[in-house]
């Protein structure tokens, strides 16, 4: 029972953290109508920013506002030089266009920090939290009780403030968020800010005291089925979508995976899983249902 807990509990801290990454997301998608398939590249170079910075002998409150305002403005300048060209133009292109900048960031990682892995630095501390049975990571546990204060905001901001129902109103369409004066450029790169800003919170919590390189990327991936099983319109849909995706892939490592020879399945869940579903519910779980008069 022990053991089963262990996996649940560590499983459920780790779909906080996609689950914070799918918010990332969510929060482009929901304005942009941009699937961002370079999330986990943001990710990455959001850590990189706070190494860089924490690396100049910066205090570490200092690096993390610094990291956090640096991927800010990089998120405003990706949605004005790459996506505001792009506005109108098909969804195909616009997967075309993240794609390519997946590939771009990797490139400039490894132009500017180089392949070598380096050390991130200790913004939680290592030595576990016990509780009985359960041995948990600080830095996941911390991150996912953090996570649910930044999904209260996030979705306070989209519900009850100026900003955020602009955002929504944007979300639900263009040309009736024009009509009523909102600007749409400015409320997409507002959002290209935030989702920078989630995905450097989401690296210090995922890369914390461990190594930084920029193949860790793939952690975009891992937060994508979380992202479409929500449904990309849905905040507090994302939290569920996580913790069962986190739980399903834990139980799947711990007891299907010694039965399948090299393994595999805990990698596979999530995906199965999401295939399931979408082809239930197209919009995921929470999506928003498109009802069209003809």
């Amino acid at each position: 029972m022990g053991e089963f807990l262990q996996y649940t509990v560590n499983g459920a801290l780790i779909g906080m953290l996609y689950a914070m990454i799918a918010l990332a997301f969510n929060v482009i998608y929901r304005s942009g109508r941009i699937l961002n398939f370079a999330q986990g590249e943001m990710v990455i170079l959001g850590g990189f920013l706070v190494w860089w910075f924490f690396s100049f002998d910066m205090p570490l409150w200092l690096a993390l506002l610094t990291g956090f305002g640096g991927s800010a403005v990089i998120g405003l300048l990706i949605e004005r030089g790459i996506f505001r060209p792009m506005i109108g133009q098909p969804i195909f292109a616009l997967v075309m266009v993240t794609i390519g900048l997946m590939i771009l960031l990797r490139g400039l990682m490894l132009v500017i920090w180089g392949p070598a892995q380096r050390p991130f630095p200790e913004f939680f501390s290592r030595v576990p939290f016990i509780w009985g049975p359960i041995i948990l990571n600080k830095a996941i546990l911390w991150g996912g009780l953090i996570s649910l204060a930044v999904f209260a905001g996030t979705s306070l901001l989209f519900e009850k403030t100026k900003w955020g129902l602009k955002l929504t109103v944007v979300a639900e369409d263009h040309q009736v968020a024009q009509s009523l004066g909102i600007s749409v450029k400015w409320s997409i790169a507002f959002a290209w800010a935030i989702s920078a800003v989630l995905s450097t919170f989401a690296a210090i919590v995922f890369l914390n005291a461990s190594s930084l390189d920029f193949l860790a990327s793939g952690i975009g991936l891992r937060a994508l089925p979380v992202a479409l099983l929500a449904g990309l319109e849905s905040i507090w849909g994302l939290v569920l979508a996580g913790l069962i995706v986190g739980v399903g892939e834990a139980l799947a490592g711990a007891y299907l995976d010694p039965y399948l020879g090299g393994g595999g399945m805990s990698e596979a869940f999530p995906y199965i899983l999401m295939l399931f579903i979408l082809m239930i519910r197209p919009q995921g779980l929470f999506g928003w249902k498109i009802i069209e008069r003809v």
